[in-house]
């Protein structure tokens, strides 16, 4: 009925149990789990510190749950009031000293020129269309016939592929004076 290797196994078996009852409850899930090792705990008394895991187990991370996790401090940046007032319509200086406009471009348009000026940007129609930046190239052209610079002194700094557009202008001008000609330009 059973064979000799068979109850030699089975006493390995039962003699291997009681060497772990200081375990616990041990589990096996197949006869094939123990013969590889892979024996499972289930319970344990709190008399007995933990025991070290067998030589190449995997390791397993115990993170505490009372711990958390520090937060970064935010930083209030104030401004002053004077950069408050200038940086509230839509021509300011950058912090490289550049004039720095916020355009709403329109490409497509028959004629190109500014259409409005409000609080947050200035509107621009463009006499070209929006493919293979053409139309970036007929408003910096048209900025710098505008504002009395060459094409050298204009650049897009932000919005290449968008509406809305950040352009740098790199001269001695002041914000206030870009401002003044782009709203006479805009009659």
């Amino acid at each position: 009925m059973f064979s000799r290797s068979g109850l030699i196994t089975a006493g390995v078996f039962i003699r291997s149990l009681k060497s772990f009852q200081p375990l616990g409850v041990v589990t096996l899930h197949r006869f094939s789990d123990f013969c590889c090792g892979r024996l499972t705990v289930l319970s344990r008394s709190r008399l007995h510190p933990p025991l070290p895991p067998p030589p190449g187990a995997p390791r397993v991370r115990r993170y505490s749950k009372n711990t958390q996790m520090p937060q970064k401090a935010k930083a209030a940046k104030k401004q002053p009031a004077a950069a408050q007032a200038e940086a509230s319509g839509p021509v300011t200086r950058d912090k490289s000293g550049a004039v720095a406009i916020t355009v709403h471009a329109k490409p497509g348009s028959k004629h190109s020129g500014i259409t409005e000026v409000s609080a947050e940007a200035v509107g621009v129609a463009i006499a070209a269309p929006p493919t293979d930046g053409e139309a970036n190239t007929e408003l910096i052209r048209y900025l710098a016939e505008v504002l009395g610079l060459k094409k050298s002194h204009i650049s897009l700094d932000k919005g290449s592929r968008s509406r809305d557009k950040l352009i740098r202008v790199d001269s001695s001008l002041s914000p206030e004076e870009v401002l003044r000609r782009l709203r006479e330009a805009a009659g």
